[in-house]
C-alpha cells in the first residue's frame, strides 16, 4: 500500500497544481477521526471545509446511500425520483415561505443559479433593466463566472477577465452604505449572513435586519449565501432563523449531503416560478445517491443534532477565546474564527497537523475550525489543547526567525 510521500508525488505528477495541497493522504474516517496513509490518526476540525457536517462515515448516511445504490443510481431531471422529492419536502417543512428547491452540484452552482434567478426574475416583470445585484469586500460566492463577479475578492478574479457586469460591492456590515445604494433599479442584494472566507466575519443583525427592509422597500430581493452557514452549521438549520425573517432566495451546500456533493437553491413561489422549462437545468443535480444522503442528514439534524451544535459552539467559542496569542474569537455555532495577533495563521496550521489535528488558515492571521457537528465535548478538549501547542510552536519559531 503507498504511504503518504508516494501519494503525494503522483498526484503532483498528474493532477492540476491549483491547490495548496498539503503533504498527507487520507484514507479513511470515522466521526471526528482520520487517518492518513501512514497510518497516523488526526482530529479533523475542518470537516472537509465544512461538508462533513455528521461526521465521517456516519452510520446512517452510509445505510442510505447503500440502500440507495441497490435502486437507483441517475435517472436525470427528465424523470421524478423519489429521494429529490423527499428531501425537497423535508427542506420546505422548515420554512415559511421558501416553498420551491432546485438541485445542483455546488455551492457555486447554487450562487450562479441565485444570481441568474434574481435577474431573470425581473426580466420576467418587465424591468429588464434592473441588473444591479449589490455584494459586498471580502465575500466568497464561488469560482464560476457569475459567481465569481459577485466575489468581493479581486485576488480570485485577477486574470478571468471581463466577467459578468451588473455587480457593485459595499462595505460588509456598513447599514449606511447599504441605505445609499438600494434603490428602484436594485436587482437584488446578494450577502453572506456569516462571512465564512473572509475570516468568519458576523456582522450586527441589525445590518441584515435592514438589508431585508431595504429590499422589501424597493422591490429588489434579499439574496442569502448559505454554502457554509445552512444545514446547522450555526445551531439552527439556517443562518437567517437567528434572524427572525426569511429572504427571498438561499443557497446551500457544503454540509447539506455530509460529504456528498449536493447544492441547492430555495426560494419563494413567486420567484421560483420565473425558471420555466429551458431556463436553468443541472444534468447531476439531484440525483438519487447525494439526496438519499442529504435525507438522512435532515433526519440527523431534525432529531435533536441542532441542540448539541449549540452547546458544543459555545463550549468551543469559550474555549478558543482562551488560548494565548489569541487577539479575537469569533463566529457562530460550529463556525469558529480565531484570529492571532500576528502572522502566525499558516505556521499554526502545519504545526497542529504534525501534532495531529486538521485546521484551516484564513490568511495569516485567522485559523478556522469547522468541526463535524457530532463533534463532543471531549473532542473538542483535545483539539483546543493541540491547538494551543501548536500556537505555542508556531510563536516561538516566528520569534527565533
Amino acid at each position: 500500500m503507498s504511504n503518504n510521500q508516494q501519494l503525494y508525488d503522483r498526484g503532483q505528477k498528474v493532477l492540476f497544481q491549483n491547490y495548496r495541497t498539503q503533504p498527507i493522504a487520507l484514507l479513511r474516517g470515522e466521526g471526528t477521526q482520520v487517518w492518513d496513509a501512514d497510518g497516523k490518526r488526526y482530529l479533523d476540525f475542518i470537516g472537509g471545509i465544512a461538508t462533513v457536517s455528521v461526521g465521517h462515515a456516519n452510520p446512517r448516511v452510509r445505510a442510505a446511500l447503500e440502500e440507495q445504490a441497490k435502486l437507483l443510481w441517475h435517472a436525470s431531471n427528465l424523470y421524478v425520483t423519489e429521494p429529490q422529492i423527499r428531501l425537497a419536502e423535508k427542506l420546505v417543512r422548515n420554512t415559511k415561505e421558501l416553498k420551491r428547491v432546485f438541485f445542483c452540484n455546488s455551492g457555486t452552482e447554487a450562487n450562479e443559479a441565485m444570481i441568474k434567478l434574481a435577474r431573470h426574475f425581473h426580466y420576467a416583470n418587465g424591468r429588464k433593466d434592473r441588473i444591479e445585484i449589490l455584494c459586498f469586500h471580502n465575500s466568497f460566492h464561488g469560482r464560476t463566472m457569475g459567481s465569481l463577479a459577485a466575489t468581493g475578492q479581486p485576488k480570485y478574479q485577477t486574470g478571468f477577465g471581463p466577467l459578468p457586469e451588473g455587480f457593485r460591492f459595499l462595505d460588509y456590515g456598513d447599514e449606511q452604505q447599504l441605505e445609499a445604494a438600494v434603490n428602484s433599479s436594485t436587482c437584488a442584494v446578494l450577502v453572506e449572513p456569516v462571512q465564512g472566507e473572509a475570516g468568519v466575519l458576523v456582522p450586527k443583525p441589525s445590518f441584515l435586519r435592514r438589508a431585508r427592509e431595504l429590499t422589501r422597500k424597493h422591490g429588489a430581493l434579499l439574496l442569502f449565501d448559505e454554502v457554509q452557514t445552512g444545514m446547522g452549521r450555526t445551531g439552527k438549520l439556517f443562518a437567517h432563523q437567528h434572524f427572525d425573517f426569511e429572504p427571498d432566495a438561499t443557497s446551500l451546500a457544503k454540509g447539506i449531503a455530509g460529504g456528498m456533493p449536493l447544492g441547492a437553491l430555495l426560494a419563494r413561489e413567486e420567484l421560483a416560478q420565473v425558471f420555466k422549462p429551458g431556463t436553468h437545468a443541472s444534468t447531476f443535480g439531484g440525483n438519487p445517491l447525494a439526496t438519499a444522503a442529504a435525507s438522512a442528514v435532515m433526519d440527523l439534524l431534525e432529531e435533536g443534532l441542532l441542540d448539541h451544535v449549540r452547546q458544543m459552539g459555545e463550549i468551543l467559542g469559550a474555549r478558543l477565546s482562551r488560548l494565548p496569542h489569541v487577539a479575537a474569537e469569533r463566529g457562530m455555532g460550529l463556525l469558529r474564527g480565531l484570529v492571532l495577533d500576528g502572522d502566525l495563521a499558516p505556521k499554526v496550521v502545519a504545526a497542529a497537523r504534525d501534532l495531529g489535528l486538521l485546521v484551516n488558515a484564513i490568511g495569516e492571521r485567522v485559523v478556522r475550525l469547522a468541526p463535524p457537528l457530532t463533534v463532543s465535548e471531549v473532542e473538542i478538549g483535545e483539539a483546543v489543547a493541540l491547538l494551543q501547542m501548536a500556537i505555542e510552536r508556531a510563536a516561538a519559531n516566528a520569534s527565533v526567525g
